[in-house]
C-alpha cells in the first residue's frame, strides 16, 4: 500500500493499461481518488482531446495537460493516469515525481497495437496515431518516448498480462 499522502502515478504508451488498472486500482485502494489527466482536460475545456487538437494544436493540449497535471499532483492520495506524451515535459516528471511514486506500464509495440486495434473507436480519439496507425507508428512513438518513461520510480510489464495478475 502507498504511503500516506504519496500519489501513485502511472505513465506509459496509450494501450499501456494505465486507465484500465488505475480505475481497478482506486476500487482496491478506497481512501485513493483516481483520476485520468485527459479526461479531466476534457472536462475543463469542454471538448474532446481530438477536437482541441484540431481547433488548438498540440502544444496548446500540452499546456492544458502541465497545469492539469501540475493542480493534481499538489493533492494527496490520487491515482493518476496520465497520457501517453505526458512524461515528455520534464515539469510534469518532476510535479508527479515529487508528490507520487510513479509506475511505468511497459508493453511491446506489437501488444499495444493489438489492444488499440481491439478497441477500433479508440484510434480516432487518439490524434497522434489515427492516421497511418500501424506497429511500425507506435515503436517509433515508443522509442521517442521511452528514454523518458524510464524516469519512473518502477517499471511493471504488462505485455500478455492481464490487469488482476499486475495488480
Amino acid at each position: 500500500m502507498a504511503e500516506e499522502g504519496l500519489n501513485i502515478v502511472l505513465v506509459g504508451m496509450m494501450g499501456a493499461g494505465k486507465t484500465y488498472i488505475g480505475q481497478k486500482l482506486a476500487k482496491l485502494v478506497s481512501h485513493f481518488n483516481y483520476v485520468d489527466i485527459d479526461e479531466e482536460i476534457e472536462k475543463s475545456e469542454k471538448l474532446s482531446i481530438p477536437e482541441i487538437f484540431a481547433q488548438y494544436s498540440e502544444d496548446y493540449f500540452r499546456n492544458c495537460e502541465k497545469e492539469t497535471i501540475e493542480k493534481f499532483s499538489k493533492l494527496q492520495n490520487q491515482i493518476i493516469a496520465t497520457g501517453g506524451g505526458s512524461f515528455e515535459n520534464p515539469e510534469n516528471v518532476m510535479n508527479l515525481k515529487s508528490t507520487g511514486v510513479t509506475f511505468y506500464l511497459k508493453a511491446t509495440p506489437k501488444e499495444l497495437y493489438s489492444r488499440l486495434v481491439s478497441k477500433n473507436d479508440e484510434i480516432e480519439s487518439r490524434p497522434l496515431i489515427k492516421n497511418d496507425f500501424s506497429v511500425e507508428k507506435l515503436q517509433n512513438l515508443l522509442k521517442k518516448r521511452e528514454k523518458n518513461y524510464k524516469k519512473a520510480h518502477f517499471t511493471i510489464d504488462t505485455n500478455q498480462k492481464q490487469a488482476y495478475t499486475i495488480l
